[in-house]
């Protein structure tokens, strides 16, 4: 699916990335991107460019995106694997979860 959201949108940076890798996601979101939604969690996406892979959260209520995990794609960070039930440790690919 395309995610293309406005302009201005807000990127909360919990975990404390780079601010460069947070203003790519933003130009990203705002520009339009290529996004898996997670079937299992409404408002949650896997965003791919440049061998980075960014999971977010879109709030319903605020519009904004929260930037959960992001990783080179080849590895996915362990929290992100348990977050995800173990889908990975599965088998399963990072795409299909």
């Amino acid at each position: 699916m395309r995610l293309r959201l406005d302009r201005n949108v807000m990127v909360e940076n919990l975990r404390g990335y780079p601010q460069e890798l947070v203003e790519k996601l933003r130009g990203l979101v705002a520009e339009g991107v290529e996004a898996q939604a997670d079937p299992k969690r409404q408002g949650f996406y896997d965003v791919k460019e440049g061998g980075r892979v960014y999971f977010i959260h879109i709030s319903p209520r605020s519009g904004r995106v929260i930037l959960l995990a992001s990783w080179r794609e080849e590895a996915p960070p362990p929290a992100v694997e348990a977050e995800r039930g173990g889908a990975l440790a599965a088998g399963v690919s990072p795409s299909a979860v």
